[in-house]
């Protein structure tokens, strides 16, 4: 596995509220959960969630949008979605780390996620990383 950059985190979801901002949330939102759309790319995906925890749009997922993630843990017991969504509501930005499965390795593996927000909307991407890293970074 090749691991990504926190920056391409971030460029990924500058390029999302970017075509949010010019196509519209309706567009913006469907194009976020195309599997084979431009904001999906091996292991780097975005999603949206609302400030109830709703899922918004997920680009490896279809399945998840419409359902509320508010309660999700990660494989740790940490409830990741609360943190981005305090995070959002009193930075406007930020980062999370948890753990979470790779669409590419079906792996559990540290991810690092980038969250902006944006309107009443939560952009999110992230980065997976070696296991070993929770250990030593967190």
């Amino acid at each position: 596995m090749v691991e990504k950059s926190e920056q391409e985190a971030k460029d990924w979801v500058a390029k999302a509220i970017a075509f949010y901002k010019k196509a519209g949330q309706t567009i913006a939102l469907a194009e976020f959960s195309n599997l084979r759309g431009p904001f999906v790319k091996d292991d780097m995906y975005v999603f949206v969630l609302n400030f109830r925890g709703t899922m918004l749009a997920h680009g490896a997922n279809e399945k998840y949008v419409g359902q509320n993630w508010l309660d999700v843990e990660d494989a740790s017991g940490r409830k990741f979605i609360q943190e981005i969504i305090e995070s959002a509501r009193t930075k406007g930005s930020g980062w999370v780390k948890y753990q979470w499965h790779s669409p590419v390795t079906k792996e559990d593996l540290l991810k690092h996620v980038y969250f902006e927000k944006v309107d009443a909307l939560i952009f999110c991407s992230g980065v997976y990383k070696e296991m070993w890293n929770i250990r030593h970074d967190s």
